[in-house]
């Protein structure tokens, strides 16, 4: 009988509580933004749907048949889809691998290393982070990876070696090290910050205790680097999705399909092809896929924020 008098005492508290909140005015004060926000989602999700199931082309604008999903069993036909799979796929996993590893290592030999300037080398390392991403394409693609006028032509030279047109013989690589060192920088600024708000006294305890410099990395830093690196394993995710200045800018996604990815291809059927359709279906299938990986993400790191707990 107690439980039970317990449990509709809560229960009526619980009530108590809802009706308080809805007839808070907050909500009201709320709602507009919300509104707002909604009608800026909606409205494109719902003309990319739209399109999506129609022949629409912009070489032929007035013919705007019902096709239903047929767009859709184009687009996932199509020639250049898996290989677009494929070059993302490749391309997010790469540019995370070098951004975490690193991120980690450059962030620990900073925060372990005291030399003038130490400043100055935080800033250079940071700051490609904040260069456009066409700007930093074109200064790889002009002045790094030319194959007559560029640095690694010229050392190529200077050791007697024919000089490697990297664009043209190994494109997806060049997207990967042009992003990697657009994004690593992003890395490397949360680990390091997060290694800084690390317990000294810990460290201090095992270095008291007879552990290395090695030891003390493995088993309390990166421990202690868990979450870090997760967030930016999320946020690098969602962004590497929709790489495409970089590819725009020096490969234009050739030879080929070679370093066309899923966001390339959806521009090349809409802007070079002309077939919103098609378009518009494979952009639907992008966000899906989108929205699975971020959900993935989430929970991968709501898993790891619980059990750190």
């Amino acid at each position: 009988m107690t439980t039970q008098t317990a449990n509709k005492a809560q229960l009526r508290d619980t009530r108590k509580a809802v009706g308080r909140r809805s007839s808070n005015p907050g909500w009201f004060l709320v709602s507009p933004s919300v509104l707002l926000l909604l009608l800026w989602m909606i409205v494109p999700l719902g003309m990319t749907l739209y399109f999506s199931l129609i022949r629409f082309n912009l070489l032929y604008p007035g013919e705007n048949e019902f096709v239903g999903l047929e767009n859709f069993s184009f687009f996932l036909t199509d020639s250049g889809f898996l290989p677009g799979i494929w070059n993302t796929v490749v391309l997010v996993l790469s540019v995370l691998i070098i951004s975490v590893v690193g991120g980690v290592l450059v962030a620990a030999l900073l925060e372990a290393s005291d030399f003038i300037g130490r400043g100055i080398v935080r800033v250079m390392l940071i700051s490609p982070f904040f260069i456009m991403p066409t700007v930093g394409a074109l200064v790889f693609k002009n002045l790094i990876f030319h194959p007559v006028s560029g640095i690694l032509a010229a050392l190529w030279r200077a050791f007697g070696a024919q000089p490697i047109d990297w664009l043209a013989n190994y494109p997806l690589a060049s997207i990967i090290i042009i992003v990697a060192w657009q994004w690593l920088p992003f890395a490397i600024l949360l680990l390091m910050t997060a290694i800084q708000s690390q317990d000294l006294e810990q460290k201090e305890a095992a270095r008291l205790d007879g552990a290395g410099p090695g030891a003390i990395f493995w088993h309390l830093t990166l421990p202690h680097l868990s979450r870090p690196i997760a967030v930016v394993v999320m946020i690098e995710t969602i962004f590497l999705l929709s790489v495409f200045a970089e590819i725009f800018t020096t490969t234009n996604g050739g030879p080929g399909f070679a370093s066309t990815n899923l966001a390339y291809l959806i521009y090349n059927q809409a802007l070079v092809q002309f077939d919103v359709g098609m378009a518009s279906a494979g952009g639907l299938i992008a966000v899906v896929i989108a929205n699975i990986a971020a959900v993935i993400l989430v929970r991968m790191i709501g898993k790891n924020l619980t059990d750190k707990g």
